[in-house]
């Protein structure tokens, strides 16, 4: 796995002891077809690296070389360590051990995510978008029709797999399919080597949707209501003028109605009225 630490296993279990000191020791790998050794033990028993990628991430054991064990430990995975490494083991001229051991490499893929670009109802094709990333070796990927569990054409999806700076796929996968009644597609991402499928289903994505749909219906809603709404001071203020305006109206009409039903009042008559008359004596 990438990241991780391996041992290439190379052993010669016909003797139990060894003489350093006699023996060539040497992990090659092939470079554009020329043998390259990442590590190796002289006969004056010291251990030398002849590739800088290997440098500090290689390393052989020399107890363990004296018993019979020449294997390689490495350090820290890479999808370049995937090829084929040759033990060779030498005393007095002759290949005592000369074996391959073929190092794979894998990495798990990310969980894939599955978008759906926005879309009407009267759209009578859905593009539905699958990514996934950082795993080794390259994907298959495969859409499939989750109401049977069958595979969709492969001539529907377009698929792009690239490496990125660590050395890992990256997959994005395009699915245009005719849009049907209560469609539920899933996207799957094989890794061969570790025997994974990993598959998403488009529904979760769907309802996403939807629910973000909802939410900004409903905030537009409320935002035009609050602007035909008027706030609460405004509403206390306007209910009252309405009641001193009704009240005003009341008085007003009581006024008129009492003024109806008294009568006017004439000062001259009521001048004439409290003027007490002189009692007329005839005189003779």
């Amino acid at each position: 796995m990438v990241g991780s630490n391996v041992e290439l296993s190379c052993m010669h279990t016909t003797e139990e002891d060894f003489d350093l000191n006699q023996l060539y020791v040497y992990w090659q790998i092939s470079v554009s077809g020329t043998p390259t050794t990442v590590t190796y033990l002289s006969e004056n028993s010291t251990v030398g690296h002849g590739n800088n990628q290997y440098k500090d991430r290689a390393q052989m054991s020399l107890d363990r070389m004296k018993l019979g064990d020449f294997s390689l430990l490495l350090y820290n995975i890479t999808p370049q360590d995937e090829q084929d490494f040759n033990c060779l083991v030498i005393r007095n001229f002759e290949k005592i051990v000369n074996t391959v051991v073929t190092l794979h490499v894998a990495a798990n893929y990310s969980m894939p995510v599955v978008s759906v670009p926005p879309s009407t109802p009267q759209d009578e094709e859905l593009t539905f978008t699958c990514t996934s990333k950082d795993g080794y070796p390259e994907p298959k990927v495969y859409w499939i029709n989750k109401t049977d569990n069958s595979l969709l054409d492969e001539a529907l999806q377009n698929s792009t797999v690239s490496l990125n700076p660590r050395g890992l796929y990256d997959v994005v996968s395009v699915l245009r399919i005719r849009r049907v009644p209560n469609m539920n597609v899933g996207c799957c991402i094989e890794n061969v080597l570790l025997h994974q499928n990993l598959t998403v289903s488009s529904q979760t994505a769907l309802a996403s949707e939807a629910n973000a749909s909802v939410t900004e219906h409903n905030t537009n809603d409320t935002l035009k209501n609050a602007a035909h709404t008027p706030p609460e001071n405004s509403r206390t203020g306007l209910t009252v003028l309405i009641i001193l305006g009704v009240a005003a109206v009341a008085v007003a009409v009581m006024f008129l109605w009492l003024k109806g039903r008294c009568p006017r009042w004439n000062y001259a008559a009521g001048a004439q009225a409290s003027r007490p008359e002189l009692e007329q004596t005839d005189h003779v």
